[in-house]
Order: C-alpha cells, then sequence, then structure tokens
C-alpha cells in the first residue's frame, strides 16, 4: 500500500525545507509553503543558482505565520514579525503579482550578512491570485521513493555518488509504489484527507545540484545523469507537479489511494 512517506514545505523560496508530521493542503499548496522570497535591490529573485548558501537559511513559522524565526550556521538567529499587509515593492517572483510587501530593514540586513550580497525579504501580497486562494496546477511537488533509488542506482552505475530527495526539494514524498515514476502516470488520488490532480512534469534545474546541507554546487551529479533517460523538449524531468483539487489534511503514514491514471 502506498503511503505518505515524508512532508516538508519551504516558507522562504530557496531556503532550506521544514520537516512536518502533518500539513494542510490548500489551493496554492502546502500551508505557508513559499509564502516569501529572498530579492536582490532590482526586486529579482535570489535563486540557489546563482546564491547556494540559500538553502542553509532555516526558517520557522511561528505563531500561525504572524512570526517568522531565521537561523543560519555562524549567523545566530532573527525572530520578525511577519508584514502580512503594507506598502508593496515591484519584484519579480514567479506566480507572484509583480510586487510583494517588504520584511523590513532587520531582515534585510540579516540575510544580507548571512548571502554576502545586499537583499531584502518579502512576502506575497495577500491579494493576489494565490492569497484569494485561487488553484494553483503546480501547488505540490510529489515524488516517490521509488523514483529516487531508481535514479541513484543509475548513478551508482557510473562509479558516482547517490543523492538525497532533499536535491528535488520535495513536498509530498510517497513510499510503497514498487515502479519508478509512478507519480507521472498519476491523474488524480487521495492523499490522506485531500484530493491531489495531475499538473505537469516537474522539470529541473541547477538547484538539484547544490548540497542543501552544506550551501555549496556539488554536480554534476543528478543532472548529468537524468539527461540520459529523462529528457523532456524544455529540460529533464523528475516529478510531478500537482494540482489540490479538494483542500484537507495531510500527515505522515496517510494512505494515497489512486482514483484515476493518466
Amino acid at each position: 500500500m502506498a503511503t505518505v512517506h515524508a512532508l516538508m514545505s519551504y516558507p522562504i523560496k530557496g531556503c532550506a525545507g521544514v520537516v512536518v508530521d502533518r500539513a494542510e493542503a490548500t489551493p496554492t499548496g502546502l500551508a505557508h509553503d513559499r509564502l516569501f522570497a529572498v530579492v536582490g535591490p532590482a526586486g529579482e529573485v535570489v535563486w540557489q543558482g546563482e546564491a547556494p548558501l540559500l538553502a542553509t537559511i532555516r526558517c520557522r513559522v511561528l505563531r500561525g505565520g504572524a512570526a517568522l524565526e531565521l537561523g543560519a550556521p555562524g549567523a545566530g538567529g532573527l525572530v520578525l514579525d511577519v508584514v502580512a499587509d503594507g506598502a508593496a515593492r515591484p519584484v519579480e517572483v514567479e506566480k507572484w503579482p509583480g510586487s510583494g510587501i517588504d520584511q523590513g530593514d532587520e531582515a534585510a540586513e540579516w540575510l544580507s550578512g548571512v548571502l554576502g550580497r545586499p537583499v531584502r525579504l518579502v512576502r506575497e501580497p495577500a491579494w493576489s491570485s494565490r492569497g484569494r486562494g485561487e488553484v494553483d496546477p503546480t501547488a505540490l511537488l510529489v515524488l516517490s521513493l521509488s523514483t529516487l533509488d531508481g535514479l541513484n542506482a543509475r548513478i551508482a552505475a557510473r562509479g558516482a555518488d547517490p543523492v538525497p530527495m532533499d536535491r528535488f526539494r520535495p513536498n509530498v514524498v510517497i513510499s510503497g509504489w514498487p515502479e519508478p515514476h509512478t507519480e507521472d502516470r498519476v491523474s488524480r488520488m487521495a492523499v490522506g484527507g485531500a484530493e491531489v490532480g495531475f499538473g505537469e512534469l516537474a522539470i529541473r534545474c541547477a538547484v538539484t545540484l547544490v548540497d542543501q546541507s552544506a550551501g555549496f554546487r556539488a554536480g554534476p551529479e543528478p543532472l548529468r545523469t537524468l539527461a540520459d533517460y529523462r529528457r523532456e523538449p524544455d529540460g529533464v524531468s523528475f516529478g510531478m507537479k500537482a494540482a489540490v483539487l479538494t483542500p484537507g489534511d495531510i500527515a505522515v503514514g496517510d494512505a494515497v489511494t489512486v482514483t484515476e491514471w493518466r
């Protein structure tokens, strides 16, 4: 029987994931997932491909989303009150409406010190389409253990070291599917108290080359091996992006039942 093996959310885009035992699946993904972003002086999103140290920045949501706790190796910690509604600044963040709510100078100074470059922390506006609860067809990233095992068997055959699941930054990890890439064939499935549906194959980028615990680019795996057998017109794929069709709670150990195949 297929079950939920692990759940992860990423409150700040590009920063370390938070492992949870239970989470609410909403039309925009797991609660608080990718609600914040780190941006540069011109509003451009800062991502791990150019700033791999992002992976070492930990974030914990406090007081139901009213506060954030940040931490990073050698940088101490910071707790800040979230500015949910305020003056918006222009930003270029995928799925956002072209603006974000700045989280203040203290957060900016702390993050700039960790990354060694001027950056600011912004929150997605509550009035964005995602904030209004509109269905996001790529709200969840779903991966199975068998899919990772299949990749690592190919990597090992090349004499290289296996890669961990965190390289792919999934939201929902599924165990119990014997065949790799079973998630590619799912059209609809029940996951705990939620129902999700296929959105698109997840096209992978240079983020998968970053050691997520140490914050440096370790490549060339897994992209080198994925290029051998997972080529798509727009890159290499690994995992499924899914829409939350029926919101509900998901917990580790919950049953996963496919109700319709592609």
